[in-house]
């Protein structure tokens, strides 16, 4: 059963969001229409606004709406270390740790040259320049522990080789509270290949 041209279109918008399917863009469009139209102007409006004003921080290409994000403005950050991470997520979960601060380098992705994702495509020139100029003494390399990241990390080392860079990588392993017999091969690998002496 159709409907009229402009609930479908609602319900064919929402679904370019991730996991979203038909029944349930159907059921979004619907409350919308039905109980939450407040609501839904207001979605419209911070839409509107977030996709014509959000754009790149000049210094680390986080999300903003200036030409320097809010963390690269903040001058209590500790300088001389930069975390690089993959996306704008992996960035807030390190934030809302509050353990580190440093500055930041976002890639907006990973190397990926099946999809045509080289260096160009997530800034690494830009990423080794502001390491040369700003006399970057730590590079941490926070991307994810999957293939592309670990490229992608070996990737960056290897342009900052004859540095006078400190290179680390965050570690893998074990959560806390995890049991063996629940972790995965990769991960207990990492773990492994990380471990330490115990400190006294």
């Amino acid at each position: 059963m159709a409907f009229s041209p402009l609930v479908d279109e609602l319900v064919e918008s929402l679904r370019c969001l991730p996991g979203v399917g038909q029944k349930t863009a159907q059921r979004m469009a619907f409350h919308l229409l039905e109980r939450g139209r407040g609501g839904g102007e207001r979605l419209a409006t911070a839409l509107q606004g977030a996709m014509s004003g959000v754009r790149r921080c000049n210094s680390c290409q986080n999300f903003a709406d200036t030409e320097i994000c809010n963390l690269c403005a903040d001058e209590k950050r500790r300088t001389g270390t930069l975390c690089v991470v993959e996306s704008p997520s992996d960035l807030l979960a390190i934030e809302q740790a509050g353990y580190y601060d440093g500055s930041y380098f976002v890639l907006m992705g990973h190397l990926s040259p099946i999809d045509g994702i080289g260096p160009q495509e997530i800034g690494i020139e830009q990423l080794l320049k502001r390491v040369r100029g700003e006399g970057v003494t730590e590079l941490i390399l926070a991307t994810n522990p999957t293939v592309e990241g670990e490229a992608t990390a070996h990737y960056i080392a290897d342009r900052l080789e004859g540095q006078n860079v400190l290179i680390t990588r965050l570690a893998h392993g074990i959560p806390v509270g995890g049991e063996l017999g629940y972790v995965d091969g990769f991960t207990l690998s990492h773990a492994f290949r990380g471990r330490k002496p115990l400190a006294d």
